[in-house]
């Protein structure tokens, strides 16, 4: 007695698109990922470099600093993307922090502009040098956080998956 296998389904990969049943039609089975424009994707692995500067930094108030700065830059490459609120056209508004921008464009990442935001002041005083404004384990945390950071951003700019 001879015990038959079923055959395997084939089943399209997880990038290859599913081909209409039907001949003749206009429809051409093209991928299209959506894609930030590359200004946004220069700000990313600026960012990303940027951290890995951090990482290599010996001083906390350098490695704190330089990593806030990589969320900086991750924060701007959102802000490439999904523009910039406008509340009344005719009137030229003031300057506004990246962090408060990025909660109004972007609020699945409203925590994370807070969080950065409250960590603003203690940048400003890390890049001025002052001793104490950050030591070893806030420039640990910031950089472990910033890293997650991107790999969100990345994410939310469908750059990965």
């Amino acid at each position: 007695m001879t015990i038959s296998r079923p055959e395997p389904v084939a089943r399209p990969a997880v990038d290859q698109p599913v081909l209409p049943s039907t001949r003749g039609s206009d429809v051409h089975p093209v991928l299209r990922r959506g894609s930030a424009p590359p200004a946004a994707l220069e700000l990313l692995r600026h960012a990303h470099r940027t951290l890995v500067h951090a990482r290599g930094r010996q001083d906390p108030l350098e490695r704190y600093a330089t990593a806030h700065l990589a969320a900086l830059r991750a924060t701007a490459a959102v802000l490439a993307v999904r523009g910039r609120p406008v509340r009344n056209p005719r009137r030229r508004q003031a300057i506004r922090p990246a962090w408060e921008l990025l909660s109004e464009v972007a609020p699945e990442l409203a925590e994370w502009a807070a969080y950065f935001a409250a960590g603003a002041r203690r940048r400003a005083a890390a890049e001025a040098g002052i001793t104490g404004a950050a030591g070893e384990r806030d420039a640990d945390d910031l950089i472990r956080n910033t890293a997650l950071y991107l790999r969100i951003v990345e994410r939310i700019l469908a750059l990965h998956p």
